[in-house]
């Protein structure tokens, strides 16, 4: 298993893709948290005032954006086996195909904790400063925000199953992440603010990781935090397992 973990990032680091989209991944949690500051505390803001614990929370929660590109480079690298025509090769090199996705889903985990790192550490760079020229100080220790950056950590580790699950499911890599994209930025994000639905868009992907790393908005209801993370992580598992069950019984061409 270390060797197959090994060549998936022998293969992930032959091209720039993580690079960039890693790159994307920084600027995007720059931005939300540059913009949930500048913003924080006007009168139209639905979310809580920057100096309480739950504005904190979500300003410090923004990394968790990270999910969205890193399970495009994961539903990447299982797709780009069928669409470079190399997964004949490494199912011949390893016949047990349930191992390869394996080796695939820690291989992505591990990514997700590194993306998840680096833009927690943006998010602390550009709050940290902002918050205390606006007088505002802010423990990392305290107001929940050591749970939120835990929170940050497992979402985007999550998001790199859910990748892998759909390119396993998918096999088709442009339809595979032309979904991921419009569903995550465009999709869910208008669902989940109609109020009618609300019952159930709760239990929806994004919204399950806003509960997790504890996002507060006036205008929307998400799950309690463990709730979120039980949901979030049933997505991952359920997508890798059915990714898993397909990609042994179906063929490779």
């Amino acid at each position: 298993m270390r060797r197959l973990i090994a060549a998936e990032f022998h293969k992930l680091a032959t091209t720039r893709l993580w690079l960039w989209l890693l790159l994307g991944s920084v600027a995007l949690t720059a931005l939300y948290a540059s913009l949930a500051i500048a913003f924080g505390d006007t009168p139209d803001n639905p979310t809580p005032p920057l100096a309480s614990p739950a504005g904190q929370r979500t300003v410090f929660s923004v990394g968790q954006g990270a999910g969205t590109l890193l399970a495009v480079l994961a539903a990447i690298g299982l797709t780009g086996e069928f669409r470079h025509q190399t997964a004949t090769t490494t199912f011949l090199a390893t016949p047990n195909r349930s191992r390869v996705v394996l080796a695939k889903l820690i291989a992505y985990a591990l990514v997700g904790v590194g993306y998840a790192l680096v833009c927690i550490a943006v998010t602390i760079a550009i709050a940290l400063p902002w918050l205390n020229a606006k007088g505002i100080r802010v423990p990392l220790t305290g107001n929940g925000i050591p749970a939120t950056l835990a929170g940050v950590v497992a979402a985007v580790t999550i998001f790199g199953l859910i990748g892998v699950g759909l390119g396993a499911l998918v096999r088709e890599q442009v339809a595979t992440v032309v979904g991921l994209l419009v569903y995550l930025f465009i999709a869910e994000p208008i669902v989940t603010r109609i109020p009618a639905l609300s019952s159930w868009t709760i239990y929806l992907p994004g919204a399950a990781a806003n509960a997790l790393t504890q996002v507060a908005q006036a205008n929307q209801n998400f799950l309690p935090p463990w709730q979120g993370g039980l949901v979030l992580a049933a997505y991952g598992l359920i997508l890798a397992a059915a990714g898993t069950v397909l990609t042994i019984r179906r063929d490779v061409t």
